[in-house]
């Protein structure tokens, strides 16, 4: 009996040895380890949602922090998450809307959530100026009222139709992020309070941060089932969350390749192509071309500040849209696997068929003052041709698959008629370079993100390379997350690989709202309008569309007039919508949502993924 209960301890022993344990103490088998989107975080011991630059890209806005509604993002229906149901309306015009909690929702010390916290969240940032979002609350809630400990009333400063998008998830997250009342009125400044570690409605706990901002622990909560992720969903099999920061795409392709790193956030073409190679556990969206998914809801391009001179003329936003040719910059940016969108509307399969589709035809006809028309069709298929020369295999057969896959089309290449659009407004080419019409050299600077958000790094290196060699002065500055949002906000560019256009839907008021002149704040202040476009034919049409419900005929119609007049003034140049390598390994978990399974997008840093994690299953290797 004692040999034999030597053996089964050598066993036991043998067997806890053998499971690997990550650098983090965490069992390997129980952890799931992502890549944070924005990388190296800069505050990594900040998580005051009251102050500007907490990580959002780390857990905390993934995992700790809960929104009224969330939204599915491949079904579009929406969640009740924080809020028990959807909200009760109780006057004519929008203006006021009864909001019932979930019961049952606890913060992660204890305390149950109320109303009291959400009445004390919302005025302490309509009564403070100093909170990162005042201009928000100030511009959206006229007043709060606790109605009784799980429903409060709200009165909105405009009718609010979509208020479920409104102050609840439409896309990424939602600016109404509620704070804990009990912790934050004992604070003698509650916008200096860091808040770390953080309590938190979800369903994770921050169990460790790096210092410097590399690396962020979450476990599970024991008590998991009294977050609105555990009730609605259930019990994650990831006991552990690591949001690691490795820097450079190698390192991170690398990772993946040794099982070290389970979710990518967004890689290059070539670094997909090595790892697949590499690691028969790595999984694109689609099993083959183009392997990424291609229905991100943001449309990436080149954003000016509209205040600046000489970007406050359309001539010269045309001319540098015209100055591009847009198939070498696909090809340069992400090897031809980019759908093309000449509208400001992101070009996902649903927007195509209700807004590019739809509108080809006007922009065929569609000219500048002069007559000239700008627009070509032809991208679809040239995409087709080029990539089939490069032995692609899968690539559409008929034109419509090729717009279905590649965009409805682009701009024109006319380094010529871009040229007569700058001369028109005093601009002169000397040696080759183009002086402004003060007679200085034209010196431009795009802000680009560095060593995140590739598809957008990519594309400002290719377009300022381009508007070079057409005599631009360009220079192209890579910025950290914080830096480079920072000064879109406050208006700190020229130019910038930023994403202004946005939509997942027909109603696609999520961002369409900023391009309001009212949101345009002088360059230095932050800004929710930061490309600093003022029209009064937006603003109307932007004052009506608040006033129709998501299901109004109305929508397409609106929608539609703003597409155009984004088109007519071009206060930026989309380009392409946005496609998305956000490889995942299966040598540890598996059931990631994909073209197979998609019951949610890609979006690991997006607030749903508090969701997506619970179907994610334990492959019960170790």
């Amino acid at each position: 009996m004692k040999i034999l209960i030597t053996i089964l301890i050598s066993l036991t022993l043998s067997l806890v040895v053998s499971a690997k344990t990550t650098e983090f103490g965490t069992p390997r088998h129980e952890t799931l380890i992502l890549d944070p989107i924005n990388g190296k975080q800069n505050n990594p011991q900040m998580y005051n949602v009251l102050a500007p630059g907490w990580p959002s890209s780390a857990g905390y806005h993934q995992v700790g922090i809960d929104h009224l509604w969330d939204v599915n993002t491949s079904t579009g229906e929406r969640l009740s998450s924080l809020a028990k149901s959807l909200p009760q309306q109780l006057n004519n015009d929008y203006t006021k809307w009864r909001i019932n909690l979930r019961d049952g929702i606890y913060w992660s010390d204890g305390i149950q959530l109320t109303a009291d916290d959400f009445v004390y969240t919302i005025n302490l940032n309509l009564e403070n100026k100093n909170t990162a979002m005042h201009g928000w609350y100030k511009s959206n809630f006229k007043n709060v009222e606790k109605i009784s400990k799980l429903v409060f009333d709200v009165e909105m400063t405009k009718p609010q139709p979509r208020i479920t998008k409104q102050i609840g998830v439409d896309v990424w997250g939602n600016n109404l992020r509620v704070i804990p009342k009990h912790i934050f009125e004992k604070q003698e400044d509650p916008i200096k309070f860091k808040h770390y570690p953080p309590v938190v409605t979800g369903q994770y706990i921050l169990k460790d941060a790096d210092p410097n901002g590399y690396w962020f622990v979450w476990e599970l909560r024991k008590d998991w089932y009294r977050s609105p992720a555990g009730i609605l969903n259930g019990k994650p099999d990831a006991k552990y969350l690591v949001w690691r920061a490795l820097g450079t795409e190698e390192k991170r392709i690398l990772a993946m390749a040794n099982n070290e790193m389970d979710v990518l956030c967004d890689i290059s073409p070539e670094g997909w192509e090595v790892l697949r190679n590499k690691s028969k556990y790595a999984k694109g969206w689609w099993d083959d071309f183009p392997w990424a998914n291609m229905d991100d809801p943001c449309t990436r391009g080149i954003a000016f500040n509209n205040e600046k001179s000489p970007y406050d003329k359309w001539q010269v936003r045309w001319a540098l849209a015209l100055a591009v040719d847009i198939d070498k910059a696909s090809m340069g940016t992400f090897s031809g696997m980019l759908r093309v969108s000449p509208l400001s509307a992101t070009p996902v399969t649903l927007v195509q068929k209700y807004y590019h589709k739809p509108l080809t035809p006007w922009l065929k006809q569609y000219t500048l003052p002069d007559g000239y028309k700008p627009f070509d069709t032809g991208f679809a298929n040239r995409m087709v041709s080029q990539l089939k020369k490069q032995g692609i295999e899968g690539l559409p057969k008929t034109e419509d698959e090729a717009v279905d896959l590649f965009g409805v089309g682009w701009w024109k290449y006319d380094p010529d008629k871009a040229s007569e659009l700058l001369k028109s407004v005093g601009f002169k080419k000397n040696g080759g370079k183009w002086m402004l019409p003060n007679g200085k050299p034209w010196k431009m600077t795009i802000n680009a993100p560095a060593g995140y958000e590739v598809q957008s790094e990519r594309l400002a290196y290719v377009i300022g390379k381009q508007w070079k060699k057409f005599g631009v002065q360009t220079n192209v500055r890579g910025m950290d997350g914080g830096s480079f949002w920072s000064a879109y906000s406050k208006g700190d560019f020229d130019a910038g690989s930023y994403w202004p256009g946005c939509a997942a839907e027909p109603d696609n008021m999520w961002r369409a709202w900023a391009w309001h002149s009212k949101h345009a704040k002088p360059t230095g202040s932050a800004a929710d309008n930061s490309v600093r476009y003022k029209s009064s034919e937006m603003d109307n049409l932007l004052d009506e569309w608040l006033t129709v419900t998501s299901d109004d005929p109305r929508i397409l119609s609106i929608g539609t007039q703003i597409q155009k007049l984004l088109v007519k003034d071009k206060p930026w140049i989309p380009m392409f919508g946005t496609s998305k390598f956000v490889p995942v390994d299966t040598y540890y978990w598996t059931n990631y949502p994909s073209a197979k399974t998609p019951y949610e997008g890609p979006w690991w840093w997006w607030s749903n993924f508090k969701f997506m994690v619970t179907e994610i299953k334990s492959t019960g290797r170790e």
